[in-house]
């Protein structure tokens, strides 16, 4: 099973082109045939939770946002959820998710496009884990195994394929970057596609996506340092690191700069509650199937999904390798071992570093880097010599991994079992395979069996996420939901939704008549309510909203509360056209007189009559023309013009006095008076708002949003992308073959030499 000296170039398999190419086809293959077969036993799977609540409607809304013109900013009635540059996740500045966000609209059935795009990623993944393990001197064969296997570890089918979808596309850049960023240090490729692949994977603005491209540079830094001795790969490298980082800071510097007034201002500090974090006893489950885990997530301190498997086979291969001769590689293989120790040790925990929490998420990155050795190893060092003694142990570790998988989940230790028996028989024909035929055969095997593994732990296990049963496509949303015009506030929550009798034998029925997550974006409607990992701390506390949009019972009476300083109600100041209440939350609601300007009215569809109140202003709704000032003291104030991030105001105060606007007082808004500067200031740390001088007259007063940090974003953008040219430059000149002299230069220095050969003759 070794490798002769021939195949072997500098730790690069050689193998012919047509054989990489086959088998990075049927890599392909076995990721659509495994989708298949997923979709067989649950149709949805790929459409639930955050994807359907949270990631596919913001899809629509930003393509929408696109079609017209603009550039995604603010989305002004969405309130805290409608910052989308401090959102991140939107991808703003990353075109391949642009891409996606424009066609979005134009496709109705959103399940469909939701499992489109994880297929192309999940592909994209496998063929990045192929190319990596190509690089590091995998035969093309075993490196497919490794490639086919990474779309379904546990973590990346049951957490990235079903919800987290930012999470595996950061996954799937890096691990094309790492393989170019490998080839670029080695002379075999220039910096631009390197640069790409980084720059795609943090512009997703998934951090722990951006954290691991940090991580993957710097390790592939010092292992080209190690291996090849010389520090000019390692710098060049590194340089393609910094130009990517340089240009994708912009994604995150609007985020950064503005934590101080969201739910993630870091100010907690560092702590461990255990939430999803992955001790190192998990590694001891994650070659049997229908292992559960003892990592603490939503379903309690036991999630009831094999989030931690890698693959069957993993752990008892380890049998195979002439583990002496490995220290021959262990100076090439630095990249994936820092890489491997250092994803061991962050998900292992604290559960929370500042802003940044869950460390389980790089959980895939364990999986792969391990699927990455290991087929390095069975490549360079597989053997069957001393076949018997390997058997028994292959045999012994496959024993512990039923013993461990039984700790984690004794009531399924029966079917613990009977995984335990099928990986020692079905390993039995992988060893007859690789000992009468091929390692190619026995390769092949191993990757038939992938797409029936994700199979069965999809038909046998729940992922550790709710479904919220949204409408799939954009017409059936449409159709059933009352097309309310102007800005709504919905009053509710939504385990109440949940727990409804209303809902018991139809848990669609919700959706026809409430809002949570993202799901008003997906028929275009102006709700305040709105899914958001980041919040605005002072206005969720004042309606108590959660991340999902849902508020608590006191919300209702706050709403209407008088703001002292202008005399209005919360309502007011934000401009509200109408209020749904839930009536699980709000029982009898309508029976009390409605406040001052509201009235009461009968929802317009038999759903939405059923399961909630509406309030709507006396005088209907407020006009969309008017501009976004929403209150003046001791001032007055004509609206000139009014768009998502500008606003222009004529005012008058004789004494000083304020305009007060219907506008979250995020950092990056700015004032000016006839061009001078005034200072912006948040009415109760929620509503923008500036103070007049004395004695201004028929002034301009000029509003503008500018996410914090864009213009310093963009300068590192430009500074970026002059480093990666002038690595160009360099990686062109240095490819450049040296000239031979001209054939005149040659023929002086051949008659001097002769001359005076004659002479000394």
């Amino acid at each position: 099973m070794t490798l002769s000296r021939t195949e072997r170039t500098h730790g690069f398999v050689l193998g012919s082109r047509r054989e990489r190419l086959a088998w990075g086809a049927l890599i392909a293959v076995v990721v659509v045939i495994g989708y298949g077969l997923v979709l067989a036993v649950d149709p949805r799977f790929f459409y639930i939770d955050d994807t359907e609540s949270g990631a596919v409607p913001n899809w629509l809304q930003l393509g929408r946002i696109m079609r017209e013109g603009q550039f995604p900013s603010l989305v002004l009635d969405q309130w805290m959820a409608g910052n989308y540059p401090v959102e991140g996740q939107g991808g703003l500045w990353n075109p391949v998710q642009m891409a996606i966000n424009y066609i979005s609209p134009s496709i109705d059935n959103l399940a469909l496009l939701a499992t489109v795009v994880k297929l192309a990623f999940s592909i994209a993944l496998a063929w990045g884990v192929y190319r990596v393990a190509l690089v590091y001197g995998a035969r093309p064969a075993w490196a497919a195994v490794a490639a086919a296997s990474a779309p379904f570890v546990g973590f990346t089918l049951f957490f990235e394929n079903t919800s987290w979808v930012t999470a595996l596309m950061g996954t799937a850049w890096i691990m094309n970057a790492w393989a170019s960023s490998v080839s670029y240090a080695r002379s075999r490729s220039g910096p631009i596609v390197p640069f790409v692949f980084l720059y795609l994977a943090i512009s997703v603005g998934y951090v722990h996506a951006a954290v691991m491209a940090g991580v993957m540079i710097g390790a592939v830094v010092i292992g080209e340092f190690v291996h090849q001795r010389r520090w000019r790969p390692a710098a060049r490298v590194a340089a393609v690191g910094i130009a990517a980082a340089a240009c994708g800071a912009i994604t995150f510097l609007p985020g950064v700069l503005t934590s101080s007034v969201t739910w993630r201002s870091g100010d907690e500090g560092t702590f461990n509650d255990n939430f999803l974090t992955a001790p190192w006893s998990e590694t001891l489950t994650a070659s049997i199937p229908s292992s559960v885990t003892s990592i603490e997530s939503w379903t309690g301190e036991t999630t009831a999904s094999p989030v931690t498997y890698i693959a069957w086979f993993l752990i008892p291969a380890l049998a195979f390798i002439a583990w002496r001769r490995v220290p021959d590689s262990l100076r090439e293989l630095t990249a994936p071992l820092i890489l491997l120790v250092f994803a061991l040790v962050f998900t292992a925990g604290p559960s929370d570093i500042g802003p940044i929490r869950w460390p389980a998420r790089i959980l895939p990155f364990v999986a792969i880097v391990a699927l990455i050795l290991v087929v390095v190893l069975l490549s360079r060092y597989g053997t069957l010599d001393r076949l018997r003694p390997r058997l028994l142990a292959a045999s012994l570790l496959t024993f512990v991994l039923v013993l461990r998988a039984g700790s984690s989940g004794p009531e399924l230790f029966g079917r613990h079992v009977v995984s335990g028996l099928l990986i020692v028989a079905v390993g039995g024909l992988v060893v007859f395979l690789a000992y009468r035929f091929s390692t190619r055969a026995a390769a092949a095997l191993l990757i038939a069996t992938i797409a029936p593994v994700a199979m069965y732990q999809v038909a046998s296990y729940d992922p550790p996420f709710d479904k919220w049963w949204l409408p799939t496509s954009q017409s059936q949303a449409d159709a059933g939901f009352p097309q309310w015009q102007g800005a709504t506030l919905q009053l509710g929550d939504r385990t109440l939704t949940e727990t409804s009798a209303d809902t018991a034998d139809d848990p669609r029925l919700p959706w026809h008549s409430q809002v949570y997550g993202n799901s008003a974006k997906i028929m275009g409607l102006d709700y305040v309510n709105a899914y958001t990992p980041v919040g605005y701390e002072d206005f969720s506390n004042l309606l108590c909203f959660e991340h999902e949009g849902s508020t608590c019972s006191d919300a209702f009476r706050r709403l209407f509360l008088i703001e002292p300083y202008t005399g209005k109600t919360f309502a007011d100041l934000m401009r509200l056209d109408r209020v749904v209440l839930q009536k699980n939350q709000y029982p009898l609601a309508d029976a009390r007189e409605a406040p001052a300007g509201w009235e009461w009215v009968t929802p317009p569809t038999a759903d939405s009559a059923r399961q909630t109140y509406v309030l709507e202003r006396v005088d209907g709704l407020i006009p969309a023309d008017i501009g976004r000032v929403v209150a003046t003291v001791d001032a007055t104030a004509v609206p000139e013009s009014s768009s998502a991030d500008s606003e222009h105001v004529r005012v008058t105060s004789v004494d000083g006095g304020s305009v007060v606007f219907a506008r979250l007082a995020w950092p990056g808004y700015t004032a000016t008076l006839n061009g001078e500067p005034l200072q912006t200031k948040g009415l109760a740390d929620i509503f923008l708002y500036v103070d007049l001088p004395p004695g201004t007259t028929d002034a301009d007063l000029a509003i503008e949003f500018r996410p914090p940090g864009q213009k310093l974003g963009l300068a590192g953008m430009a500074g970026g992308v002059l480093l990666l040219l002038a690595l160009v430059v360099l990686d062109v000149r240095r490819r450049r073959p040296a000239q031979s002299p001209p054939a005149e230069d040659t023929a002086v220095d051949v008659t001097m030499e002769s001359s005076s050969s004659a002479a000394n003759r």
